[in-house]
């Protein structure tokens, strides 16, 4: 599959961490000062992509050491350069918002056996094209975008990573319906190494609810913001850099609305056997590292494939399979801890049951961790009571744990940590938990609560800290690096 044997693969990202992250086995500090003003300049201030990045972002590549470089971006960049409106901090905020509510939609409905598509899938034929497609909001739920060339000769693409989907889709023509991006719309007859997938195929075979028509496979995928991507399965050359992955299943979306805007497809990053990781199989060992960076500023993060991503000082804590949803990442979490003291509470609530039902997922396209109630009550009741120092304001949005911290250059704060299973414990730094809402001063409590058993660590959590999966061997773990 491969044309060079230059892997891993390294995706870097044009974003930054404030604060720095620690992953701690006995102790860690109880308070730390979080620098609110700036913050607040992050937010004011942010930097777009220039012209020449927006559209050469491919171009901008170097290896290291056999890894090969190129540029990832979070969708506030896109947002900025394509849609001046999304500037407004308010907007941004609430569309964020919006957007990860619909994406938690989508990770329950896919336990719920909905399986993400639409009952009808298995009706998908060709007159189809034609039709019109209900959607809902225009900007899905996408939050980190990676630059790769589509094809051969390779053209220049935004790909979406997901860690919680399987398949690999770009907006093709010709196309019927499609949403904006910010590259001309792929077309595979301008493409040497297209070649369209029979209905026979294994691919095919490998694809949730696929159809077919004169002879070729058929895909349909719906997000729960209603949006979806429909089209034929082909294999293709994927470039990344200098390297090319040739042969690798995509789909070709003839009709497709709403996603993410300015990018052209998804890259799903998932533990299935479609997604990208999947389809490298033995070639990468199923291994990947990322390390996601914040929005609104400039330090580079990556995304990593590979054995030789594994680092060898990492906090490794054991993945945990659900046959019901093999995409997703599970981890075993134990506790939670507040200013150095552990919340009371049972371990039971976190725990997978054997029909598939509660865990916790490391979710890449979610934003906002959630805790079931019981969890998330108590969680936030002891921040509540450490930071009664603190002027409280309403509620914002899905967060009821707001202040406002407008007076203030800094602010002394509790530190708030994971326990995970075997005995590894993650702080995180204070801009992973306490977040602008708005360029005023107005901070809230970045978590919320779950509407199922059903716990998920979004990517807010997750920024600036190098976070490695490795699939072969069932561990995901935390550091030692940070973005």
């Amino acid at each position: 599959m491969l044309a060079s044997a230059a892997l891993p693969i390294i995706l870097e990202a044009v974003l930054q961490l404030t604060l720095i992250s620690s992953t701690a086995s006995t102790s860690y500090p109880d308070f730390q000062l979080f620098n609110v003003k700036q913050t607040l300049i992050g937010v004011r201030e942010p930097r777009p992509l220039e012209t020449s990045e927006y559209h050469e972002l491919s171009n901008i590549s170097e290896s290291d050491q056999g890894k090969w470089k190129l540029k990832l971006v979070h969708r506030d960049k896109l947002s900025s350069n394509t849609t001046s409106t999304l500037q407004e901090d308010s907007h941004i905020f609430h569309a964020r918002m919006q957007r990860d509510v619909k994406r938690v939609a989508t990770l329950l409905r896919r336990l719920s056996g909905g399986g993400g598509h639409d009952s009808d899938a298995t009706n998908y034929e060709v007159k189809d094209f034609g039709s019109d497609v209900v959607s809902g909001m225009d900007q899905g739920s996408g939050e980190y975008f990676v630059r790769i060339g589509v094809g051969s000769p390779p053209r220049s693409q935004y790909m979406v990573i997901d860690s919680g989907s399987d398949i690999v889709w770009v907006q093709c023509q010709p196309c019927s319906q499609c949403y904006r991006q910010s590259d001309p719309v792929f077309d595979p007859a301008g493409s040497a190494s297209y070649a369209g997938v029979s209905c026979s195929s294994s691919v095919c075979d490998r694809i949730e609810n696929p159809s077919c028509h004169s002879g070729r496979c058929r895909y349909e995928v719906m997000y729960g913001d209603g949006s979806y991507t429909k089209g034929t399965m082909a294999l293709e050359t994927l470039t990344f850099g200098r390297t090319e992955v040739k042969n690798v299943a995509i789909g070709c979306g003839h009709i497709n609305r709403g996603m993410f805007i300015g990018a052209a497809g998804l890259l799903g990053l998932g533990g299935g056997s479609m997604s990208l990781v999947g389809q490298l199989g033995g070639q990468t060992g199923g291994a990947f590292s990322y390390c996601l960076v914040s929005r609104g500023t400039n330090t580079s993060g990556s995304l990593v494939f590979g054995r030789g991503a594994m680092p060898v000082s990492a906090a490794w804590v054991p993945l945990v399979r659900n046959p019901r949803v093999p995409s997703f990442y599970y981890v075993g979490l134990s506790g939670l801890g507040v200013g150095g003291i552990r919340v009371t509470l049972s371990e039971d609530i976190f725990r997978l049951t054997e029909l598939g039902y509660g865990g916790v997922v490391m979710d890449t396209g979610t934003a906002v961790s959630r805790f079931p109630p019981p969890a998330y009550d108590a969680f936030r009741n002891a921040f509540i009571a450490q930071t009664s120092n603190l002027p409280r304001v309403s509620g914002v949005s899905i967060f009821d744990t707001c202040y406002n911290l407008s007076g203030f250059v800094t602010v002394r704060v509790p530190t708030v940590s994971f326990y995970f299973s075997g005995g590894p414990i993650l702080t995180l730094p204070a801009s992973n938990f306490l977040i602008p809402v708005d360029d005023v001063g107005t901070f809230c409590f970045a978590f919320a609560s779950s509407a199922s058993g059903l716990s998920i660590i979004g990517n807010i959590q997750q920024e600036g800290i190098q976070i490695s999966f490795d699939g072969a061997n069932g561990f995901v773990g935390f550091g030692p690096n940070v973005c």
